[in-house]
């Protein structure tokens, strides 16, 4: 960016490729202990379940009103910290936000012991806190998509970007192995609320290392505009809009209504119901993948570590494909390809033999790799669809959108194999397993896919 002088000086925020680095690294770092967090209540539900005596039912219902409150904090998180307080704190109060929910957790172990109901409700509320952690990813892409367009524009690697930024959003399953290798060393000797203090110092670590962060230029260039339009530098204020790439058609100050308006609509509407949609798939197959395996496939593929390594790995590759594939040939474009193969992947195994245990892992594994990994084009994507003003909060709120199709997805799911009990026919168990992965997995995958021809496809810039 070059400098833009105005009647009461010169405005030019910098940031250098030296910069862009740092704030890659703290992103994947800051994004792998969110995860950590995140995930780690997840894999210790059962763990949790029969430690404090609830039965199945009991055990759904805590994790769905956690799955809501999740994607409550994580909406609230774009209007209300990083369009409001900047990108750089909302950075540090996401990781804060995971170290709280994981300390946190700890203490709502013993509430729930000497409180009884009142204690799970306790509980439910502090694991909603981890919806800031779950935030990291929209905050991240806002974020570096911001810092990379400063820093690399007109450099070699600008058309690269977005490989650069499938690194951080990798940390998605490298804090998953994170969080179940700390389960295996940890939790057999010490207990399972253990794992959520180890949680702590990591997240901490980052937020002190996140203070060091440049903020980015495209806020700092917002609230200048904001600044010179309350002083009535209307000349100045539209010099520094239109060499950062800021709206002046729209209102200051309504993040959250603007994102229902004008250019932001569309892909509001588009991505917020393809996140929707793809959710429903992650359900059913990132999820519970290990379920449809051997109840619906018959599949012996029960060993869970297995299940963990096959998934991680195929998410990891998968990330770093679509960012280079959506460098190359757009990132909507990258997106719709991955999850269509995604949907007929999924398909293929769930209409394969039952003995066909090679065919079905394939399929299985290819479904994740591109089911999974076009999320690291989708994220930077989505940051791209919107102008400054509403980057962060539409992000957010997309982003939430996620969580509400894991529960859509879990309802229907639960609805569909309502019947089924330990004494029901093996032919049936597989039959409802099977169907309700194509309808509530590949359909919805291939919807998801299918909405994003209506979304807006942004130019990449080359270098």
């Amino acid at each position: 960016m070059v400098a833009v002088t105005t009647a009461t000086g010169r405005f030019s925020p910098s940031v250098t490729l030296a910069d862009a680095r740092y704030s890659t690294i703290v992103c994947f770092l800051a994004w792998t202990f969110a995860v950590y967090d995140f995930v780690l209540f997840a894999n210790l539900l059962p763990v949790v379940a029969e430690d404090f005596g609830w039965s199945d039912s009991q055990t759904t219902g805590i994790n769905t009103w956690v799955t809501l409150g999740t994607a409550v904090v994580a909406f609230f998180a774009g209007p209300l910290i990083v369009d409001k307080l900047g990108r750089k704190k909302g950075i540090i109060i996401a990781v804060v936000g995971a170290a709280l929910a994981s300390g946190l957790t700890y203490v709502g172990g013993f509430a729930v012991t000497a409180l009884g109901v009142t204690g799970i409700v306790l509980l439910v509320l502090i694991r909603s806190v981890a919806g800031l952690g779950y935030a990291e990813q929209s905050i991240n892409a806002t974020y570096l998509n911001e810092i990379y367009t400063v820093a690399y524009r007109g450099h070699k690697n600008a058309s690269n970007i977005g490989f650069l930024y499938s690194l951080v959003q990798s940390g998605w399953p490298v804090g998953s192995v994170i969080a179940a290798v700390s389960i295996q060393l940890i939790e057999p000797r010490y207990g399972w609320e253990m794992c959520f203090i180890v949680g702590v110092f990591p997240s901490i670590v980052m937020a002190i290392l996140g203070r060091r962060l440049k903020e980015s230029p495209q806020f700092l260039a917002q609230r200048e505009v904001q600044r010179l339009q309350q002083a009535g530098d209307a000349a100045s204020a539209e010099s520094v809009a239109r060499e950062y790439g800021i709206s002046l058609a729209s209102k200051v100050g309504a993040p959250l209504s603007q994102a229902f308006q004008g250019e932001s609509l569309r892909p509001t509407l588009t991505l917020g119901a393809a996140m929707l949609l793809n959710w429903l798939g992650i359900l059913a197959f990132a999820f519970q993948g290990t379920l449809i395996l051997t109840n619906g496939k018959d599949a012996p593929f029960t060993n869970a570590l297995a299940i963990l390594i096959v998934s991680n790995a195929t998410g990891f590759f998968g990330y770093l494909f679509h960012g280079w594939f959506g460098d190359k040939i757009g990132r909507r474009n990258a997106i719709m390809i991955g999850w269509a193969i995604a949907a007929i992947a999924f398909l293929v195994m769930l209409l394969a033999p039952n003995g066909g245990f090679g065919l079905i892992v394939t399929m299985y594994s290819a479904g994740l790799f591109f089911l999974i990994g076009p999320y690291s084009a989708l994220l930077f994507y989505t940051s791209e669809s919107f102008p400054v003003q509403t980057r962060a909060t539409a992000g957010s709120f997309i982003n939430a959108l996620g969580q509400i199709g894991a529960i859509l997805g879990g309802v229907l799911f639960t609805i569909h194999l309502s019947g089924l009990t330990a004494d029901s026919p093996v032919a049936d168990v597989v039959s409802r397993w099977t169907s309700a992965g194509m309808i509530y997995g590949c359909i919805p995958i291939f919807l998801s896919a299918a909405v994003l021809l209506l979304a807006r496809n942004v130019k990449i810039e080359r270098g």
